[in-house]
């Protein structure tokens, strides 16, 4: 294993900072989500009511800075590095999610936690060092190269048939359909976030990047794709329960991001078999924790309950199901 570079080590401090503000923020906008709910139509039936609500707006004040974060994290270090360290976000927004929301997670789904983290851990420890790209010109000749150009593609009529034939008719009750759409947009808005992020870097350098339009292009890009995945994410929060949007929203975030930074950025071309091998390993043990969390999501607050009925009266009965639990969490 190769010593981290000065770079890589500033890359994951900053993307750490990034996922305790990020996974906040899910549980703060959720809250509003909420709020609004009970005044207007919700966010998945199409309402806007959550742009009146302080609380939704502190969340995503609190995801701005998070993603600040992330963005300077992509300056110093390749996206195979900074972006499994996303899985932090899923332990806070879980844990958040189950004092604050009453969203209770298993012990199983604890476990699922941990082994979220040792993956993330066993890649971040065996990630390649970040290129070194000398003008923002030199990134968009990687992003326009045959293969890239073939992604960017198929990622775009994937997301054009979800946006147009599948959320409408199975966005509120299939999670993947929201999720799906921001994954895959969120695996471009990288590439174009890293873009922007060194173009920056190196403007403050002294070379001034943003006398080139291909700075702005990867502006334009990034702008784009972040309001398709606030807008769609909203929807998925509003819907689905938050200990499970994270973990597959991650996951599958993360798969497509790494596949695009392979593609685009080549970056384990400079790797041994070994390397790549313990990555893959390391990712693996993230599916596998995310699978706990996603299987146990309703064991916690099964158990729960299981220990409100034995409290219960004898003779009362206790009738509760996901829809009175989403009402009883609309007035949180």
């Amino acid at each position: 294993m190769e010593e981290m570079s000065p770079d890589n080590i500033h890359g994951v401090i900053l993307a750490v900072s990034s996922s305790i503000f990020i996974g906040s923020s899910f549980i703060i906008k959720k809250k509003g989500l909420k709020k609004a709910g009970v005044s207007g139509p919700r966010a998945g039936e199409g309402g806007y009511g959550y742009l009146y609500e302080p609380w939704w707006w502190a969340g995503m004040i609190t995801m701005i800075v998070g993603e600040i974060a992330n963005f300077a994290a992509y300056a110093f270090a390749p996206a195979i590095l900074v972006t499994p360290l996303g899985a932090l976000s899923i332990i806070f927004s879980a844990v958040l999610a189950h004092f604050i929301l009453q969203e209770k997670l298993h012990m199983f789904g604890i476990l699922g936690c941990v082994l979220c983290v040792v993956g993330s851990t066993t890649i971040v420890l065996h990630a390649p060092h970040e290129q070194d790209i000398e003008s923002v010109k030199q990134v968009w000749h990687l992003a326009t190269e045959p293969g890239f150009l073939a992604y960017s593609a198929v990622v775009l009529v994937v997301v054009l048939v979800l946006i147009f034939y599948y959320e409408p008719r199975y966005g509120k009750t299939h999670m993947i359909v929201y999720v799906g759409i921001c994954s895959l947009m969120g695996s471009l808005t990288v590439m174009s976030v890293k873009a922007v992020a060194i173009a920056t870097k190196l403007t403050f350098s002294g070379m001034n990047q943003f006398k080139y339009f291909h700075a702005w292009i990867f502006i334009i890009v990034v702008t784009i794709c972040c309001i398709l995945q606030i807008n769609y994410l909203n929807k998925a929060l509003d819907n689905f329960n938050t200990a499970v949007i994270s973990p597959v929203y991650y996951v599958m975030f993360t798969t497509f991001t790494i596949l695009a930074s392979m593609i685009m950025f080549k970056d384990w071309a400079s790797q041994s078999g070994l390397q790549i091998a313990t990555q893959l390993c390391g990712f693996v043990t993230i599916l596998s924790g995310t699978f706990l969390l996603h299987k146990t999501k309703d064991m916690g607050n099964s158990a729960s309950l299981r220990g409100a009925t034995s409290q219960s009266p004898r003779g009362t009965p206790v009738f509760i199901n996901s829809a009175s639990t989403r009402s009883t969490n609309s007035n949180l």
